[in-house]
């Protein structure tokens, strides 16, 4: 599961419209564009700070807005190749763009992996990665019990 948690203040991502387009973005990114894992692995949580909330360097950032993203991947692990992040992170900022570099905010994000052996959806492991069971939970856009190998 990719979960999303975007920090912002108010006056940026206020409305549904505004988060739908982004947490589309996000989910086709993982679901379409770069990969082939099921829509609802995709989680998007947008959690709104007061102004006077945010500090950055120890300075209040009340003037341009500060847009604060984690991100936590589980379903698939990357290898350990300087290639593939540089090609991870540059693939985010593209669809971060229109969202919040060309509306200048300023920003930050980071990416975490997480062990997948650590990881249920409604109390299931979910199938291996690019396995017939998964081919099914992307098919079916919800999880769905299997017989585990484990």
């Amino acid at each position: 599961m990719p979960l999303w948690v975007v920090y912002h203040p108010p006056g940026t991502f206020d409305d549904d419209e505004t988060k739908q387009a982004l947490a589309k973005d996000i989910t086709d990114w993982y679901s379409t564009g770069r990969g082939t894992l099921p829509r609802f692995y995709v989680v998007v949580n947008f959690i709104q700070l007061p102004v006077n909330s945010v500090w950055v360097g120890g300075e209040l950032r009340k003037d341009k807005p500060f847009i604060r993203l984690t991100v936590d991947h589980i379903a698939v692990r990357m290898p350990d190749d300087d290639a593939q992040y540089k090609r991870i992170m540059q693939g985010i900022s593209a669809f971060l763009k229109p969202h919040i570099a060309d509306k200048g905010y300023d920003w930050e994000v980071h990416v975490d992996e997480t062990e997948r052996r650590l990881w249920q959806i409604n109390g299931i492991n979910p199938p291996p990665w690019r396995s017939e069971e998964e081919k099914m939970w992307h098919k079916e856009n919800r999880p769905v019990p299997y017989e585990t190998k484990l």
